[in-house]
């Protein structure tokens, strides 16, 4: 701060001669009083009285006069620099300052140090204000721009930046992260916030436009005239990276578990000679890689519930919903002997009622008619929503129990058929899949596979309607094996742990046909069928943790989940030299209708 005076001294004026009379006569008339004036002028009366009697005897003229010279000031921008520099030198010069009135005939005016002796009491230390000219980025803010209390407050304030156009996604956008920080005791203040463009919750998309948004093998890659709700140049959080598909990898696992476990007590495959501690391993693994994946995706329905509705309502993501269920059924079936011989019935309830619930809703949307009828949003991932009850039918019959597995059977079989033929007939309102797609039709040999399983242990024999869903599962086997074409020219992808369940499952079946039909064709069979299952997921597994831990791309953006809730679409217009660009929703594609309508 700056306080200035003009310098130079004002234009000669006439004083009024009341004005020059009053002057001459009471001293001090255009004087400012200071306290240090009025002390210089008690110490010295006689003085004074003999300028006053000299002034008696001068005969009155008006005099001509002049203001003093103003001096200007620079004043510091905290009183405490004040403060030091008035204890180095003085901010006036100790000696009068002359006056320019001793040439007009007048006594001369007693000048004196103004002295600033700041209050003990109270002292401000203000800071020079930062540049204001700094990018909104927090990422590029320079402390140096601040001075050096300020990038202390700032520093303390650039920890708690944080970027908001991922509340959208998050639970009650963001409420429940903010009571979970307040119970820690953490105090929530006005964060700084980077964007706000998402502040709002996103509606979730329909049917159709996760059609007419995406594509790709899982309906996960972006059209290249959409746009994406989140950020699509930076990474996102991990959990909203992690899609509810990861479930496939303890599909893989622990049907390997169930195998080697059958390889180890059937009586064909004694001669292998294979050790129950394989079992063991596997089931460990199965068991360690289940809960560490549903731990993930429980604190992702904690934090991300909208992230995860919309996997629900994505048509092939929310068939893998039921990935977790099965993996649990894997993993009481692959239960290793040494540890529990035969587990309770009980644990066969708890894990089939959430089933149950699933069921009734998906299969419920099937049948409505509606966005979610079968014959518009049928591919081979609905076999994960089938296969669950042949399972459960399979685990229900090996505990003992009669009336439920056979009520999961009947489920299963009639919606296993309307499911078959739905994606054989290939309606025109089903949209051709991709070739990275491909290896999901081995989920067709899964569920004849574990439905003959499940039917030998419900009747106690491996007979006719066993050995008939065996025979069309081997069938479907054969004729996806005999296709190579189809398992070329594409990239990894989680959804490669399709193949290794369904391969394991008719490996199993061929075993326990087997014990019924013992010759030297069935037990090759067997050894090749298990040979083929463990290699194909022992490839995937080295590739999964190749991809996780090397190239660090196992989990990409979600591009599926940040579709926008209606569609926009960008058309370019040049007229001449200007662009005019067109952005629009359902307003575009009403006004097309419309103009479709009249032409016709």
């Amino acid at each position: 701060m700056e306080t200035q005076v003009l310098n130079a001294p004002r234009q000669e004026e006439e004083i009024p001669p009341l004005l020059t009379y009053v002057q001459s006569r009471v001293y001090g008339f255009d004087e400012i009083s200071t306290p240090r004036t009025e002390t210089v002028l008690s110490q010295e009366p006689k003085q004074m009285n003999q300028e006053s009697q000299t002034l008696a005897d001068i005969p009155l003229s008006p005099p001509k006069y002049h203001h003093g010279h103003s001096h200007s000031i620079s004043m510091p921008s905290s009183p405490s620099i004040l403060y030091q520099e008035t204890n180095n030198s003085s901010l006036l010069n100790e000696t009068p300052l002359t006056d320019p009135t001793y040439s007009q005939g007048l006594p001369p005016r007693h000048s004196c140090t103004v002295k600033f002796e700041p209050s003990k009491k109270t002292r401000f230390h203000s800071q020079p204000m930062g540049n204001p000219n700094i990018n909104k980025n927090p990422s590029n803010i320079n402390m140096r721009d601040f001075g050096p209390l300020a990038s202390q407050h700032r520093l303390g304030r650039s920890s708690r930046l944080r970027d908001n156009r991922y509340d959208s996604f998050k639970t009650f956008s963001g409420k429940l992260e903010r009571q979970i920080s307040t119970l820690r005791g953490i105090p929530q203040e006005s964060d700084e916030i980077v964007e706000t463009n998402a502040s709002e919750p996103t509606k979730v998309p329909k049917v159709d436009r996760f059609f007419d948004a995406l594509q790709g093998p899982e309906l996960d890659q972006l059209k290249d005239s959409e746009q994406l709700v989140l950020p699509g140049d930076k990474k996102w959080p991990f959990l909203l990276r992690f899609p509810v598909s990861s479930f496939g990898i303890c599909l893989g696992l622990s049907s390997q578990a169930i195998l080697y476990k059958n390889l180890a007590t059937s009586a064909p495959t004694l001669f292998l000679h294979v050790p129950l501690q394989i079992n063991l391993i596997l089931w460990i693994i199965s068991i360690s890689a289940l809960s560490i994946l549903s731990v993930i995706y429980l604190l992702k329905v904690i934090f991300y519930f909208e992230a995860v509705r919309r996997e629900y309502h994505h048509p092939i993501r929310v068939n893998f919903f039921f990935a977790p269920w099965i993996a649990c059924l894997f993993c009481i079936l692959s239960l290793p002997p040494s540890i529990l011989k035969s587990p309770p019935y009980q644990l066969w309830y708890v894990v089939m009622t959430p089933f149950l619930i699933l069921e009734l809703k998906i299969y419920g949307q099937w049948m409505s008619g509606g966005q979610r009828r079968l014959s518009k949003v049928a591919n081979p991932s609905n076999h994960l929503s089938i296969v669950g009850n042949f399972v459960g039918a399979l685990l229900g019959a090996s505990m003992g129990l009669k009336e439920g597995p056979v009520f999961f059977y009947a489920v299963g079989l009639a919606h296993y058929v309307v499911l078959f033929v739905t994606l054989y007939q290939r309606l025109p309102t089903n949209e051709t899949l991709p070739k990275e797609l491909h290896p999901v039709f081995f989920l067709f040999v899964a569920a004849p596979s574990v439905a003959s399983m499940a039917w030998a242990k419900i009747s106690g024999e491996f007979g006719y309607p066993s050995r008939m869903t065996y025979f069309i599962a081997m069938f479907l086997y054969a004729s996806l094996v005999v296709r190579l074409n189809f398992f070329r020219g594409f990239s990894f992808s989680l959804s490669w742990w399709a193949y290794t369940f369904p391969m394991t499952g008719a490996a199993i079946a061929t075993v326990r046909y087997s014990t019924e039909v013992d010759n030297i064709v069935t037990q090759t069979l067997s050894v090749v069928l298990s040979v083929i299952s463990t290699l194909t997921v022992t490839a995937l597994l080295l590739s999964t943790m190749f991809h996780a831990w090397v190239l660090h791309d196992l989990f990409p953006n979600d591009i599926s989940i940040a579709i926008t809730h209606k569609p926009s679409i960008k058309i370019n217009m040049e007229l001449g030299s200007d662009k005019v660009d067109l952005e629009s929703g359902d307003s575009l594609t009403s006004e097309t209708t419309e103009s479709t309508d009249s032409s016709k």
